[in-house]
Parts: structure tokens; sequence; C-alpha cells
């Protein structure tokens, strides 16, 4: 598998030299030089096969012959060892739950993948390898879940202090072991900018072996294109057309949708749905991309005013408006607006979605005759427990695996949003 920087051409990479250093050297992210369509057939056959089979067909195809067959499929049989079962709310529309792994959220296929992935990269080498990564809300979880004792590997996870759920900040700060918090006293953009500074800062270099966990990282992208195809899977014999709605913030999920497409998948329509940090739905209606500082919401994992991978998005449509015109449309919620969408799929029925599934929800509103849509509900609601049992009047059971998080200690550093600090207590460490 060769891929490129999305900042020059020219600049190549394999597989793993992509995955391990996450950026390139121009601070481009990777990536493929061709997306290969999958053989005839293959879509039909979904019915026959299991969603670690197709993870596997679809790695297979993205990866070329860099892993062997047999090291490629324990990978994904290790890493996706979970479900992604579809919900029908109705005859048209249906939530593809996402939550059912470790961390509760939909960045455990990525997380779990590639921590697999990176662990077979650096078998038999002498090297320890620091993962910088940052959250706005449930990468860090998923992250310090699929890493946590990874030998010859730490993680260090940027999270915006007061902006995330205290139950996703007790997922990313009560691990310990070879996973290290770090608050931020400012917003996820901050954040995210601390991490790619760091990556081509010259004086880590001699100290720390870097990568990133984020969707900046290609073999976070890989993982998450398995699910759509099991969401048309469990959709397939309705033969209506599907329309997708995607809860985007960094919009890497919705990349790794795009790149189910053009593998083949028959989707009609994406949504690109988000909150009022809404510089793509905007990009999509004005032609013109404006970063922003970011507004916090209740929709926290959405609050992103210059989304990484919208590079990505470009690349895959040779940097064509009217392409991605014809197969994204943007939709965005304020707060209120996404309360009353969280009450109406509850009152309506009887589910109950998170901030970020319910405007994927209420986007659906947008499908026609004859479409089905399904939307992504990425996280499970008890996450974001106080917003849902507020909005709904409703006590809502929690899972096991977030209830003992109550009790843990957090532990992190904090640290303002400058990058000297962060440079300077990488640096003492």
């Amino acid at each position: 598998m060769q891929l490129y920087s999305t900042n020059n051409r020219n600049i190549k990479a394999t597989l793993k030299e992509a995955v391990m250093q996450s950026l390139a050297p121009d601070r481009g992210l990777y990536m493929p030089e061709s997306i290969g369509k999958l053989p005839e057939g293959f879509v039909e056959g979904l019915q026959n096969r299991s969603l670690e089979e197709t993870g596997y067909e679809i790695s297979r195809l993205l990866t070329g012959d860099e892993i062997p067959a047999a090291d490629l499929r324990e990978i994904v049989s290790k890493a996706i060892d979970f479900p992604a079962p579809i919900v029908f709310l109705d005859d048209n529309r249906a939530s593809l739950e996402l939550w059912h792994g470790p961390s509760l959220a939909f960045k455990d296929f990525g997380a779990r993948f590639m921590a697999r992935l990176m662990s077979w990269f650096i078998r038999g080498e002498d090297r320890k390898i620091t993962i910088l990564v940052a959250t706005s809300g449930d990468t860090g979880g998923a992250v310090a879940a699929g890493f946590y004792k990874t030998p010859g590997i730490e993680v260090i996870i940027l999270y915006p202090s007061g902006k995330v759920s205290d139950l996703q900040e007790k997922q990313l700060t009560t691990l310990g072991e070879n996973i290290t918090a770090i608050e931020v006293e400012g917003t996820f953009d901050d954040c995210q900018a601390m991490v790619k500074e760091a990556f081509s800062d010259p004086g880590l270099h001699g100290k720390y072996d870097l990568s990133s966990a984020n969707s900046i990282n290609i073999a976070r992208l890989i993982p998450q294109s398995f699910y759509y195809f099991e969401g048309y899977r469990q959709v397939m014999h309705t033969g209506l057309d599907v329309v997708i709605s995607v809860p985007s913030g960094n919009f890497g999920n919705l990349t790794a949708g795009l790149m189910a497409k053009k593998m083949g998948l028959p989707v009609k329509k994406f949504i690109a749905a988000t909150n009022i940090n809404k510089v793509v739905p905007d990009y999509l209606e004005s032609g013109i991309f404006c970063p922003r500082t970011s507004e916090a919401t209740i929709s926290n994992a959405m609050d992103v005013g210059n989304p990484s991978n919208f590079v990505r998005i470009l690349e895959l449509y040779h940097h064509d408006l009217e392409s991605i015109r014809r197969d994204i449309t943007g939709f965005w919620l304020d707060d209120d607006a996404t309360r009353l969408a969280m009450k109406e799929a509850y009152d309506h029925h009887g589910y109950i979605c998170d901030p970020h599934g319910a405007i994927g929800y209420k986007s659906l509103d947008m499908t026609r005759e004859g479409e089905i849509g399904l939307f992504l509900e990425t996280a499970h609601p008890a996450k974001f427990i106080d917003t849902v049992q507020e909005t709904l009047g409703i006590t809502i059971p929690v899972p096991e695996s977030l209830s003992i998080l109550a009790n843990k200690q957090k532990s992190a550093v904090l640290l303002p949003p400058v990058y000297a600090a962060f440079r300077n207590w990488l640096l003492s460490r």
C-alpha cells in the first residue's frame, strides 16, 4: 500500500511509515494513492459474511500485501470482536449502534485495530512508541482502552478541561499504567494544535518516537469503513436506496464512509450532521471553507472548528465541490434543537439517543420516498447521562463498565493551552 501527503503528492510512504509517523514530514495527512474496487458480487454477498469477515476483506483491499493474510485476519479478529447492530425506529429510519465495544463508543473500531496493527509493526523491535492523542470526548476513552498495557507503547491524551462529560473524563484519567492524561485549559482545537506542533518539533525527536491515534492517522479510517458495509448488510433486504447520516466532528468517520463508497458500497447519499460548529455544512452551502474557534455544546465530540479530515474529503473528490455536493449534504442543530430531537426520538419511537446520534436522527427528515435512512449512534447515551436524563425526564441504566468508574480517582496533568507548556512537560519527564 502506497500513500502520499495531502500537502505534496511527491512525498510517499508505506503503510507502516504512514501509521507509525501519523503525519507526513510536511504536516500533510497520508492518503492512499488509490482505493481499489471490491470484487464483483461482494456487496450482494454481504448477507453471508460476518462483520469480521467483511472487515478482513476490506482491510486486505486497502492494505495490499504489506501484511501477511493470516496476520491481518488475526488483527481484525482480535480488534473487532463486538457487534454493530441495526435498530429500526420505523420502516424508513434506523440506528446503526456503534457503541457495543469496550469504551461504548464507535472509536473502539479504530483504536483497537490501530493498537494491534502498531503492535504487529513493532514486533521484535527494541523501541518505545509514544502516542499523542487529542480528544473532544470519546477518542480518549477508546484509545486508552485499546492501548492499555500494550507492550512498547505509551499513550498521552490531551483533552479540554470542563468540555467532556464526567464519565468520558473518568475513562481516560483513571487507568494509569501506560496511559497519561493532560487536562488542557482550552478547547479541543487547542489540544489538536498542540499535538500537531509536537510532531513537527525537531527538539522532541531525540527523546520521543511519536505517533498519533487521532483520525489524522490513516489506521483509524480503515476499520471505520467496516461498519458502513455492516449497516448496509442489515437493511439491503428492504430494496430501498440507502442514506447514511454521520454525526461529525473531525470528519474521520465521514471520510471512512466515503472511502467505503469508493470501494463499491452503494450509498445514495451521506449527511454530514453536526452542531453549531458547522464549518463543513457552511462549506457545502457556500463553497468557502472557513475554520473558526470551536464553541462548546452538549454534543461535545463534534465541537471542532477546524476538522483535520476535511482535506482528505477534498482529495477523494479531487477538490471538485460539485462532486462533493452530489454525495454529501450538510445538516446542523443547536443545543435546543438537539434536545427536541432527543425527545422526539424517545416520545415517538421509544428510542434513547445520545446528543450526537440525535442530530443524525433528525437529519433523516431530509430523506425521501424510496429511501431508508441510517443514523450512526456513536456513543452509549449513559456517557452523557446528565444531558439525557434531564432532557427526557427519565432514569437510564448505566452499563457496569461505566458505573465502576464513578468512585475511581482522576489523575491528570493540568496545562495551559500553550504548546511551550506541553513541550516543557514532555522534556522534563
